[in-house]
């Protein structure tokens, strides 16, 4: 399925990557966060650091009509 636009032929899935990436940008840069499709991977070394990204991902999500299912978070 895809939608046809102004803009060009566009595929749910790689408008849903596109917004992901938006919202998350500089995390993204910072190599701290990675994300592919519907999956948002985080890294830290420390586990103070990791809590305080988590937070940060979760607000901007919510800022963006977003959210995370918790039963998918390990």
């Amino acid at each position: 399925m895809a939608f046809i636009t102004l803009e060009g032929l566009f595929e749910p899935t790689v408008m849903f990557q596109t917004m992901i990436n938006e919202i998350l940008q500089n995390l993204i840069n910072t190599r701290e966060v990675a994300s592919f499709i519907d999956y948002i991977i985080m890294k830290t070394e420390k586990e103070k650091e990791y809590d305080k990204i988590v937070k940060e991902v979760v607000k901007r999500l919510a800022e963006n009509d977003s959210y995370v299912k918790a039963e998918k978070y390990k």
